[in-house]
């Protein structure tokens, strides 16, 4: 037998999504890949086999592929359940066998794009699925439940006791594929122009009654849920956090003491009576017991009275509390038919069902035969921060009754500003480089700055707020097992030291080594210090030697841009035995006002990448180093407004005699 589709599960829509869960969503080291997808997969699954069957299945989804060396992954993010369809649709309509990982398939022709043969085989008079696959491929078929499964679902085809005809008439493609059956670049590359677009949900006709969306701290999921509840009734959404000391009782509901009132009798002769002030009858407070519903019963109970309406249950950060024990028995609930409602019933304790009862009438659907069910029109929708998916683990049968809708990191804000005391610089530029270096060292995106991590007023983050919110959050959740190298690398640096009188410098050091230029009040990227190796400083008296040399190469004086470049070369024919990476580092630990003084081929390259600035390639100059490596030093070397550049650099210089430069005003 030979299997088309290798057998892993009934492939479906929410499979695809669930593998995007646990793929890196950048190109990877291959070993690195693997052990990062072994890692998502365990907590995803629970198993620690991925790369035996789900593995194939995936790759023959074309969700990834491998070469020698480096794994490449299909998605940059997660797919919503919407994706997730439109690209598997696509997919099997693209999907041609043999390829690199049917093993089973043993055939020396060209490739056949499965679909268009099947649909052009019916229009020919051929129905037998075993007949077509012996006539083109001459193998006996495998994995036919498999095979039909995905092709009734998401095909042009439809099969039906072994026998397949046309499902409606489609304009088909190639028929045989001109790739080698065991090229993996090009199998994979076959899906490339695949349309997934992004669908926003309509609620009001879903089909996604629970959905978790997800995504690192301050990407917008509460947003997301808010703008898709516009225009629905305030008394038709009912919200509950989730904290550690959640449970069933905080959630469904449970009895606790209320304050009552109690009738007052006395006797009058013979007779017990009324107590009366005369004009009022008499009580005393007293402390009763009553049945209070929380936000699920809440919910519930009115999805039951408005059935035309539909009605939305929203929990907040769900991982921070222990679903297990706060659903209880309510998650068999949540396994739903096509119509929407719960599959299986459970049995209702009987303080709930009397409550219900009183509620909603003894013959209500709601609690019929005395058990619970989710009507159709209750939708539960929930938000977790993937930073804090360690507080409380979900359970592998849990989340597979949910859908999941990743909320990306999209950059968006770039008109907010990081105001560092009148130094400013872009929060998007900031963001990107401190998420790239967190996904690069970290392997995760869990714990990357999402585009509201903040919310500034005026789209201005203050000083403060900066270093309160923003550093804090790094040095304490990203950096503390020295992952991400994001603050100075200086030995005796500790957070306390942005609070220090020279915090300001600290962190402006801090944005050079990220490869951050300020801007100026226009927005445009501060280079009011920029001066080129032929600035001969004719606005100032001022006449510098280094070294003893009173001019440049050209017999000119010393300009400040040239005069920090010869600096720079006089250190590195000192220290000629050192890497370009070692020579940044000792000048960056400094902490050089003067932005990006020293970079290596890397550094200059993201500066540029990550820069608006139209000039940014020139704004260094290289220095060829003895071992062949470059480095390039900066050319804002001026003093602006801003920023005291040069003035600071000799100040640094002096205070360093071992380097062997020396600088003299003539």
């Amino acid at each position: 037998m030979a299997d088309p589709i290798c057998r892993w599960r009934n492939t479906s829509i929410k499979q695809v999504s669930e593998f995007t869960q646990i793929l890196p969503h950048c190109p990877m080291r291959k070993d690195a890949a693997r052990a990062f997808v072994e890692k998502q997969w365990h907590e995803w699954d629970g198993g620690n086999d991925f790369f035996r069957t789900p593995y194939q299945l995936a790759a023959q989804l074309g969700l990834y592929y491998e070469d020698d060396t480096m794994f490449y992954p299909r998605f940059d993010h997660i797919l919503s359940i919407n994706e997730a369809r439109r690209y598997i649709e696509g997919w099997i309509r693209r999907y041609y066998i043999p390829n690199p990982y049917t093993g089973s398939i043993h055939y020396d022709g060209q490739p056949i794009v499965l679909n268009s043969q099947l649909y052009q085989a019916a229009l020919s008079g051929e129905f037998e699925l075993d007949e077509f696959f012996r006539s083109r491929l001459n193998i006996d078929l495998g994995n036919k439940d498999i095979l039909t499964n995905i092709l009734n679902n998401f095909s042009d085809i439809k099969v039906e006791d072994g026998r397949f005809s046309i499902k409606k008439e489609v304009f088909v493609g190639a028929l045989i594929s001109q790739n080698k059956s065991d090229d993996k670049k090009a199998f994979f590359d076959t899906f490339n122009d695949i349309q997934i677009g992004e669908l926003k949900v309509n609620t009001s006709d879903n089909s996604s009654r629970q959905i978790i969306y997800y995504g690192a701290p301050g990407t917008g999921k509460s947003h997301k849920i808010k703008g898709q509840l516009e225009g629905v009734s305030k008394e038709n959404v009912f919200r509950t956090t989730f904290h550690p000391d959640s449970d069933y009782s905080t959630f469904v509901g449970a009895y606790k003491p209320t304050k009552g009132k109690k009738p007052l009798y006395g006797l009058n002769g013979d007779h017990t009576v009324r107590l009366n002030d005369g004009k009022d009858d008499l009580d005393e407070d007293i402390i009763t017991y009553k049945f209070v519903p929380q936000a699920f019963l809440n919910a519930y109970i009115q999805a039951y009275r408005k059935p035309n309406e539909n009605v939305y249950l929203i929990i907040e950060e769900i991982n921070r509390g222990n679903c297990a024990q706060i659903f209880g028995d309510l998650f068999q609930l949540l396994d739903r038919d096509k119509t929407g409602k719960s599959e299986y019933t459970i049995k209702a304790d009987a303080d709930l069902k009397t409550f219900l009862e009183n509620e909603l009438g003894e013959s209500s659907e709601a609690i019929k035969d005395g058990e619970l069910c989710l009507p159709p029109n209750l939708y539960i929708y929930a938000t977790m921060n993937t930073s804090d998916q360690s507080l409380f683990p979900i359970d592998s049968a849990f989340k597979r009754r949910w859908d999941w809708e990743y909320e990306p990191i999209k950059y968006k804000n770039t008109d907010w500003l990081i105001d560092i005391d009148g130094v400013k610089y872009r929060w998007s530029d900031f963001q990107k480089e401190v998420n790239t270096r967190i996904l690069n060292d970290t392997g995760s995106e869990d714990k990357m700055l999402g585009d509201y991590f903040v919310n500034p007023p005026a789209k201005a983050i203050s000083y403060d707020l900066f270093r309160n919110k923003i550093l804090f959050y790094l040095w304490n959740d990203v950096c503390k097992d020295g992952d991400a190298d994001i603050f100075p690398t200086n030995e005796a640096f500790s957070f306390s030291r942005l609070y220090d009188e020279d915090s300001k410098r600290l962190i402006v050091s801090m944005m050079d080594k990220l490869g951050l230029t300020p801007i100026d009040e226009n927005g445009t990227e501060d280079n009011e210090g920029d001066m080129s190796e032929d600035d001969d400083n004719s606005a100032s008296p001022v006449r510098y030697s280094i070294n003893g040399e009173e001019t440049d190469e050209k017999g000119k004086a010393w300009g400040k841009g040239a005069l920090v470049k010869r600096a720079v070369e006089i250190y590195c024919n000192n220290h000629d035995q050192d890497t370009a990476a070692q020579i940044r580092d000792v000048w960056m630990s400094e902490n050089f006002i003067i932005p990006h003084i020293v970079e290596t081929d890397e550094d200059r390259e993201r500066r540029i990448r990550n820069s608006s600035d139209p000039n940014a390639e020139g704004r260094s100059k290289e220095i060829k180093l003895p071992n062949g490596e470059s480095l390039h030093v900066s050319t804002q070397v001026g003093d602006g407004k801003q920023r005291k550049s040069f003035s600071d650099f000799l100040s640094k210089i002096k205070s360093r005699p071992e380097w062997g430069i020396d600088i003299q005003e003539l």
